[in-house]
């Protein structure tokens, strides 16, 4: 006897839809499995098995063939246990085929029956609303990430029998118990206004948060590179319904969602080791998942220590940060995921961190901080917008609790400062391509919204001219210009803004 279920495979952010079918055939018994099954779906015979048995269904003792459709692409993880349970028992006639119509299902089985909450849940539901499937069987701890998608009926279960009964033509849903509204996100990141000093740095901070541009701190050690780049997350804006549902199904394919939890609200922070590897830092692996570029995805990306990444490591970065996507050529399947970010690297001038201190002499050689900054390619640094220079504060300045300006100066807060950039970001949208930040400004975008006066251009081409700055240096120097004059609201970029962007391209290692 033939049977059917509906289930979804992931393939990097998004599901694409599987057919289950389970045929009963004459021979010995066996459960054979096909359809390009990694080891991880070849190991649910046994836990389907064990599931059926501890859940009080009958076995078939006959051939039993799974194939997992289409038959060309990869399928990978314990999702497809329940589904191929349910197969199975409607193959075996415990179950009706009316019952798994229009219903998709997924979660992985325990040997005892319980169902355990899977990554991707998300995705799945979306792609069954997509397919207008009638409803979503998902395990308890998958609950409340699938119901984010309007529209569609989910159906939790704790175990399979909970499953069987929710495919039960009676079945009416038991009402949830009221929950408390979830806690407010809280803000791990930095105040600025527990940086001192580093006006040049603050600035630059700002800059970063309203244009969307990437930065690069260079500093010896205790200059505030770090607490600097804390601060960032906190100066973007909210995010908007649809932002929190793309990183909320970014982290649920990594795996990172905790169970129960609804959208993902707060701006993603994310600082990967020097040490992670590529699939790491980018994603794919033999179980391909997103990356920590990823899960930075409309939020912040911190590589500290930049100097002490590898070489090849950060190489890989050179496409993804201009186009703002990731696309992992795989034979079976290309990947694809989204990681909008901005990246804030910091690193010491030299290996020994004393390089231009004013205080501490530097220990290396010339030919030691050659190829110290040898690590960074000239692609990848020529791809970062703002490179600051960096200072250890003096004592005066931290015992004060004050900025560069003295005991009348006190720095300001990251909600002063988030007003201002707020006020900058709607001059953007009113001016810019939708969904387009001065980062992203192209060149013909920069002649025809940019709104730059002539002494600005005659000083840019003069400065392009000196510097020998490449193209996409100095489409970049218009950006940080643009983004200075909407700070300071500004309709015309003047050369006033053009000389502050310059302030941020004077580093040369």
């Amino acid at each position: 006897m033939l049977a059917r279920s509906s289930t979804a495979a992931l393939a990097g952010i998004k599901a694409y839809p599987v057919q289950v079918e389970v045929d009963l055939a004459p021979g010995l018994p066996a459960l054979v499995i096909v359809g390009l099954a990694d080891a991880a779906v070849q190991e649910s015979r046994e836990r389907v098995r064990s599931a059926l048995r501890n859940s009080g269904l009958r076995l078939p003792l006959s051939r039993v063939v799974v194939s997992l459709a289409p038959a060309d692409r990869r399928k990978q993880g314990p999702s497809f246990d329940l589904p191929i349970a349910l197969a199975l028992a409607c193959a075996s006639g415990q179950l009706q085929p009316e019952q798994l119509e229009g219903i998709w299902c997924c979660g992985e089985l325990g040997l005892d029956g319980q169902l355990r909450p899977i990554r991707g849940a998300l995705s799945i539901a979306l792609a069954a609303h997509q397919a207008r499937a009638r409803a979503l069987l998902v395990p308890e701890g998958n609950r409340a990430e699938a119901a984010l998608v309007e529209g569609l009926e989910v159906r939790p279960a704790g175990s399979l029998k909970q499953a069987l009964e929710a495919l039960q033509p009676n079945y009416t849903p038991k009402p949830l118990p009221p929950q408390a509204p979830p806690p407010k996100p809280r803000d791990r990141s930095v105040d600025l206004q527990e940086v001192q000093g580093q006006a040049h740095g603050r600035r630059a901070l700002e800059i970063a948060a309203a244009g969307g541009h990437h930065l690069l701190l260079v500093g010896p050690p205790s200059s505030g590179k770090t607490l600097l780049a804390q601060s960032l997350a906190g100066l973007l804006p909210p995010l908007s319904p649809p932002e929190q549902l793309e990183i909320t199904q970014l982290y649920s394919v990594a795996g990172e969602l905790e169970q129960q939890s609804g959208l993902v609200s707060a701006r993603p922070f994310r600082s990967p080791h020097h040490s992670c590897s590529s699939a790491a830092l980018l994603g794919g692996g033999r179980a391909p998942r997103p990356g920590e570029l990823a899960l930075a995805h409309r939020g912040v990306l911190f590589l500290d220590e930049l100097g002490e990444f590898g070489r090849d490591v950060l190489n890989q970065l050179r496409q993804p940060l201009e186009q703002g996507a990731l696309r992992l050529g795989r034979a079976q399947q290309p990947l694809h995921y989204p990681c909008c970010i901005c990246l804030v690297a910091a690193t010491n001038p030299c290996p020994c961190g004393w390089y231009g201190d004013l205080e501490h002499d530097c220990s290396c050689t010339s030919s030691e901080r050659q190829r110290y900054w040898g690590r960074l390619s000239g692609p990848l640094l020529d791809r970062i917008d703002l490179q600051v220079v960096m200072q250890r504060v003096p004592a005066e300045i931290l015992r004060q609790g004050s900025g560069e300006g003295g005991r009348d100066a006190p720095p300001e807060s990251t909600a002063h400062v988030a007003q201002r950039i707020q006020r900058a970001r709607a001059r953007m949208v009113q001016r810019n391509p939708p969904g387009t930040n001065n980062h992203k400004l192209s060149t013909r975008d920069l002649r025809e919204r940019a709104q730059l006066s002539q002494d600005a251009l005659s000083l840019w081409e003069q400065v392009m001219a000196a510097r020998a700055l490449s193209a996409r240096s100095g489409q970049q120097l218009l950006g940080v210009a643009r983004t200075i004059a909407d700070l300071d609201g500004d309709a015309e970029v003047g050369t006033s803004a053009v000389a502050e962007a310059l302030t941020y391209r004077s580093f040369a290692p």
